[in-house]
C-alpha cells in the first residue's frame, strides 16, 4: 500500500504533531512498539527480553534536532543509557543517529559527540552502531564512520539494500560489524530500489556476500521469515557459525518467532527504542508495512471486530488519532 506508506512517513516528519506528542505520553499503542520514556523503565524492559534469552539494541529516539543544546541532551541521554546498561549488567549495546547529536548542526562537532560516546561505551565494553538514516545523510554518514573506524574497534554501521551503492558499501566494511536492513524511508528512483522484489532480492545478496565475503559479525535486522528462513537455508548449506550472525526485530514486533528462533539456537536481538520523542518513530513502523500496522492495532484493542480489519482501517485510525493531535 504505497499510498499509506507515504502518509505514514509524511506524518512522521510532521515536527508540530512530533512536539505534541513529547508533552503527553506514550499514547495510541506506542507503549507497544517503545520500551520506555525513561532510563530506568527502560532498563526494566531489556531485563525482561534478557530473561527471555534475548539481547537488547537500544536507541535514544529524537527528531528534528537543529540546536547545539539539543544535541548535547541527546548525546545526554545516550550516555546515561551506556552507563545504566554497564551498572545494571544488562546485555545490550547501542544504536546511534547522527542526525539526533547534530549532523545536521555542524559535521565536526557531531564528531566529536560521537567520539564521546564511542569512548564511553567502550570504557563499558559496549558495541555501537551508527544507524543509516535517509539519503540526504549517507555521504556524511560515511564520511564520519570511515573516521571514527580509524580510532575505535567497537563501532559498525547499517546498510540499507534499497540503495543502489549498498554492495559496495557491504564489500568495503566486510571486515566490520554490520547491520543490514531493507531501509525505512522514502527515496528517489535515481538512488535507490522502488520495488519491494528488488529490495528483498538485493537484501539477501548483502546478506549471503557479508556472511561469506568477510570477516564481520552479521547482524540481519527483518521481520521477513521468508528472508530469514532462507538465510538459515544458507547458513547450513556453508557451514556458518551461530557466533557470526543474529537476527534483530523490533521491540513488539513478532514476539513469537523471535522465541522460536532462540528456541532453535540463534542468536536474537530485540531493537528497543525509548524517550519522548516516541511519535516519528511510531509512524514510520505503521509506514513500513501494512502487518506493522495490524499488529500494533491487535496491541491497543480487545475488539475482535478492530482486529479483523484491514490495515487501511488501522491506518484510518492511526491518522484520525494524528488529526486529534493536531488540532490540540
Amino acid at each position: 500500500m504505497p499510498v499509506l506508506r507515504d502518509i505514514f512517513i509524511h506524518l512522521s516528519e510532521n515536527k508540530i504533531l512530533n512536539d505534541t506528542t513529547k508533552k503527553i505520553g506514550l499514547k495510541f499503542g506506542a507503549d507497544k512498539v517503545v520500551g520506555g520514556i525513561k532510563v530506568e523503565d527502560t532498563i526494566e524492559r531489556i531485563k525482561d527480553i534478557n530473561n527471555q534469552g534475548m539481547s537488547v539494541t537500544f536507541d535514544n529516539l529524537g527528531e528534528f534536532i537543529t540546536e547545539k543544546s539539543d544535541a548535547l541532551w541527546e548525546k545526554g541521554n545516550i550516555i546515561e543509557m551506556i552507563k545504566a546498561i554497564d551498572e545494571n549488567n544488562v546485555d545490550a549495546h547501542a544504536s546511534v543517529k547522527l542526525s539526533q547529536i547534530g549532523l545536521h548542526i555542524d559535521y565536526d562537532f557531531c564528531l566529536e559527540n560521537t567520539r564521546e560516546i564511542l569512548t564511553v561505551a567502550k570504557q563499558a565494553d559496549m558495541f555501537v552502531n551508527i544507524d543509516m538514516e535517509n539519503y540526504a545523510a549517507y555521504d556524511d554518514t560515511i564520511r564520519l564512520i570511515d573516521t571514527v573506524l580509524e580510532e575505535f574497534d567497537n563501532v559498525g554501521t547499517v546498510i540499507q539494500s534499497y540503495l543502489f551503492s549498498s554492495r559496495e558499501d557491504v564489500i568495503k566494511y566486510k571486515d566490520q560489524r554490520l547491520r543490514l536492513v531493507k531501509g525505512a524511508y522514502k527515496e528517489v528512483p535515481e538512488v535507490a530500489f522502488q520495488d519491494k522484489r528488488d529490495i528483498d532480492a538485493a537484501y539477501l545478496r548483502l546478506i549471503k556476500t557479508h556472511l561469506l565475503e568477510g570477516r564481520g559479525f552479521t547482524s540481519i535486522a527483518t521481520h521477513d521469515h521468508n528472508i530469514i528462513e532462507e538465510t538459515i537455508d544458507f547458513i547450513k548449506e556453508n557451514n556458518i557459525p551461530n557466533d557470526q550472525f543474529e537476527f534483530q526485530m523490533l521491540y513488539g514486533f513478532r514476539k513469537d518467532y523471535q522465541r522460536n528462533l532462540v528456541q532453535r539456537g540463534y542468536n536474537t536481538v530485540v531493537y528497543v527504542p525509548f524517550g519522548y520523542d516516541w511519535y516519528a518513530y511510531f509512524m514510520r513502523r505503521l509506514a513500513e508495512r501494512p502487518q506493522n500496522i495490524n499488529l500494533v492495532v491487535k496491541g491497543i484493542t480487545k475488539d475482535k471486530r478492530f482486529q479483523a480489519g484491514t490495515a487501511i482501517a488501522a491506518g484510518a485510525a492511526a491518522l484520525i488519532a494524528a488529526y486529534q493531535l493536531f488540532r490540540k
